[in-house]
């Protein structure tokens, strides 16, 4: 990749134009063609750099639940545990870590799942044959969105500016009409001259007005940005590692939210603690090498105070995909065990 690939992805990640020309006006920004600006994203597919662009949704407003969820499986069942785990519709992260809980996935389920969340995680333990199995839900949201910065500018440990948080809006159940529009935007984007052509046609309305409502979901919530979504690796961090912190009660907003000012923090929340795990707060943190995500810990860990802490670096990739909306998978996965 050369520096205009490097600028262009970052453009990508973090701002990407929502209008009926969106790679002219890359190219404007780039001073390079919206031919070459699309030609330049088309090799970046070809060569996996760029996994998907598209709308990333958020999970919760949509009506759904999910969790990180830890599971402790025998090694010589974990074949099998594996397959049966990424067998459902509603998995799509699934890793080994080094750590007793050594198969770490997240799940999503729809609101009209006739299971539920806790229940499906239970069943899905059962059929894996796990040793033991902890959903770790989202108790506080202190930051998400991973974006590599790519030219390199930036200093590993550094901050971002702190801005000023809006109040989260209380949304109505999300409408059929709505639904449709997320079943059209999660979608891979056409790399062509106007690429919610599509969009447009599938819900019978101008490209403007598609653009319009991309907005109007990323104001209330509904979706939190619409953007590229980059093979990690592929781009050069080769090492992520899942940093958990044991916080004491009385800290664990404020260390929360110290941890997620800092830009190689991708992920950052507040989950449940178990008798048999202690972390409450979770930093996802992304480097070129294990040696980068080592010196970012460390710093957090120097200027929190938070030593009790571990990390936990993924050895193998499962399964990796974006969360599909509103499908009839999930549901005719449920329906097969409720009424067999």
């Amino acid at each position: 990749m050369d520096n205009i690939d490097k600028e262009l992805l970052n453009i990508l990640q973090t701002s990407f134009p929502v209008c009926v020309k969106p790679f002219a006006k890359m190219g404007e920004d780039l001073n390079i063609s919206e031919q070459e600006v699309m030609e330049r994203i088309t090799k970046l597919k070809e060569d996996k750099i760029i996994r998907q662009i598209s709308a990333i949704f958020d999970t919760k407003s949509l009506g759904y639940e999910s969790s990180l969820v830890a599971a402790k499986v025998a090694v010589d069942n974990l074949d099998h545990a594996v397959e049966v785990i990424n067998a459902h519709p509603g998995v799509s992260h699934n890793y080994l870590r080094n750590h007793d809980f050594n198969v770490w996935f997240t799940m999503a389920v729809p609101p009209n799942s006739r299971l539920g969340l806790i229940k499906t995680i239970e069943l899905l333990g059962e059929e894996a044959g796990v040793v033991s199995i902890r959903p770790l839900q989202t108790l506080k949201l202190f930051k998400i969105g991973v974006k590599f910065d790519m030219t390199g500018k930036g200093s590993i440990t550094g901050k971002e500016e702190k801005k000023v948080k809006k109040a989260k809006q209380e949304l109505p159940q999300i409408t059929e009409a709505e639904i449709e529009f997320v079943k059209s935007l999660q979608k891979h984007l056409d790399v062509v001259s106007e690429p919610f052509a599509r969009a447009a046609e599938e819900l019978g309305i101008s490209q403007e007005a598609v653009c319009d409502e991309i907005n109007k979901f990323v104001e209330n919530g509904r979706m939190r940005r619409f953007a590229a979504v980059l093979h990690h690796r592929k781009a050069g961090f080769k090492s992520n590692a899942m940093g958990v912190w044991a916080v004491s009660d009385d800290k664990k907003y404020e260390v929360g939210e110290e941890m997620a000012s800092f830009k190689a923090v991708s992920h950052c929340y507040l989950r449940p603690t178990y008798p048999d795990w202690p972390y409450n707060v979770f930093t996802m943190v992304h480097g070129q090498s294990k040696e980068d995500c080592e010196e970012i810990l460390q710093t957090i860990s120097d200027e929190t105070g938070i030593t009790d802490r571990s990390a936990l670096y993924s050895s193998k990739e499962y399964k990796k995909v974006r969360v599909i909306y509103f499908t009839q998978e999930l549901l005719d996965w449920e329906n097969a065990r409720i009424d067999s």
